[in-house]
């Protein structure tokens, strides 16, 4: 297997809601705003679901989402992964992601898995918004050798 770079994505969560479960869980909802560049490149808008098991531990995000190429496509996205709590002011964000698309120049994509690696940025000004940037690579299949 290989990774092939797909495109890179840069959002923030402008709007945001969150409350407190039994057990120290929480359950949040972010609706995001973004853009994607790469061999994907367009707007970037979606709602993320996560859950976080402890007030210290990692988000488990449900992130839907929509990209609007710049050339006149739409791409749905699915993505899950971790959200990471460390470390402070650039988090680790590690996840996989599917796409779906009814545009023959991105149907392929309609049956790859692609991973993420990225960071939740700390905002300079302590009333700004945090900005995440994740970037996302296809998995590539490849024979295994004997």
């Amino acid at each position: 297997m290989r990774l092939e770079p797909l495109y890179r994505v840069r959002f923030t969560y402008p709007e945001e809601w969150g409350v407190e479960l039994e057990g120290g869980w929480s359950q949040y909802l972010f609706m995001a705003e973004g853009r994607c560049e790469g061999s994907v490149s367009g707007r970037f808008r979606g709602a993320n679901f996560p859950r976080r098991r402890t007030a210290d531990g990692p988000f488990c995000p449900d992130l839907r989402a929509v990209i609007e190429t710049d050339d006149g496509a739409t791409l749905m996205v699915e993505s899950h992964g971790y959200g990471r709590a460390y470390p402070a002011g650039r988090r680790q964000i590690v996840g996989s992601l599917l796409h779906l698309s009814d545009d023959d120049r991105y149907r392929r994509l309609n049956d790859v898995v692609c991973v993420c690696v990225g960071e939740v940025r700390a905002p300079a000004d302590p009333d700004g918004e945090a900005d995440l940037v994740m970037d996302v690579a296809e998995l590539v299949w490849e024979p295994i050798a004997e």
